[in-house]
């Protein structure tokens, strides 16, 4: 399960999301995720879904790529359905003891899960497009824009904390196979024992994190970093036309978004 998270991961390739300026990228991604947070209708998830799917398409990962970042959430997705189907007041469509399920529930439930997977999918694909160094350089430009006083250290910190989330992932699971291999058992038995169990994997993995984190600043130390004062950039960005369609399509699409939600 731990080899299904994309967050973090990143697919070369040669899409229109892969060649997009990565603060485009960015500045994107909030006005998607505010428009999703918006929708609240039938009509509102439609055009979310038609949306998403076409920036799938147009990134060309696959989606079975996606859909395996989804299975570690598939705990939180049964559980958002299950609390929206017997909490939410309304309208009785079954009822079985105290336990009862209603049209608003179930309406909400689904929207509730809908917005779930495509936070997840999006964000991912954000990070599956674009490099490390890419999104650095954008997080940062666009953190500037917006005059925060320690921008090149925010946006340094957020990348290597990306990017060392598929580099933890191996590491676990090499621990894991190494412990299974002395006779830990991490499957069987109730929640309170699986959680025990957790303990000899997560100490060795700690322990190897602080050692890859004094090894990195180790290396940055000796590469005479010392933050983004009078930095230079190899590659510099650019916009392009590209990017400013882009800019136009995703305003319309919030637009669409708020019309929908407050249109009477």
């Amino acid at each position: 399960m731990l080899k299904d998270l994309t967050i973090g991961q990143y697919i070369p390739g040669n899409s229109i999301i892969h060649r997009l300026d990565p603060r485009t990228k960015i500045i994107s991604l909030f006005f998607y995720m505010t428009g999703l947070f918006v929708a609240n209708s039938t009509a509102g998830y439609l055009g979310v879904t038609f949306f998403t799917i076409g920036v799938i398409l147009l990134s060309q990962i696959r989606i079975i790529m996606l859909l395996k970042g989804l299975k570690p959430l598939w705990i939180i997705m049964v559980l958002t359905l299950i609390l929206h189907f017997f909490i939410t007041e309304g309208t009785i469509i079954w009822h079985w003891g105290i336990l009862k399920i209603t049209s608003e529930g179930l309406q909400q439930g689904i929207f509730m899960l809908l917005r779930l997977i495509y936070l997840v999918t999006i964000t991912s694909l954000l990070t599956l497009t674009t490099s490390p160094i890419s999104l650095t350089d954008g997080i940062e430009r666009v953190l500037k824009a917006l005059y925060v006083p320690v921008a090149h250290e925010l946006a340094m910190m957020m990348t290597i904390a990306l990017r060392f989330i598929p580099t933890l992932i191996e590491e676990t699971e090499k621990i894991m196979k190494a412990q299974m291999a002395r006779g830990a058992d991490f499957d069987s038995g109730g929640l309170l024992s699986r959680a025990k169990s957790l303990i000899p994997l997560l100490v060795p993995l700690f322990l190897s994190s602080f050692r890859r984190a004094d090894e990195l600043a180790m290396a940055m130390e000796a590469r005479c970093y010392r933050g983004g004062e009078n930095r230079t950039r190899m590659k510099q960005l650019v916009m392009k036309q590209r990017d400013y369609c882009t800019y136009v399509v995703v305003l319309i699409f919030f637009g669409a978004m708020l019309a929908i939600r407050f249109w009477k």
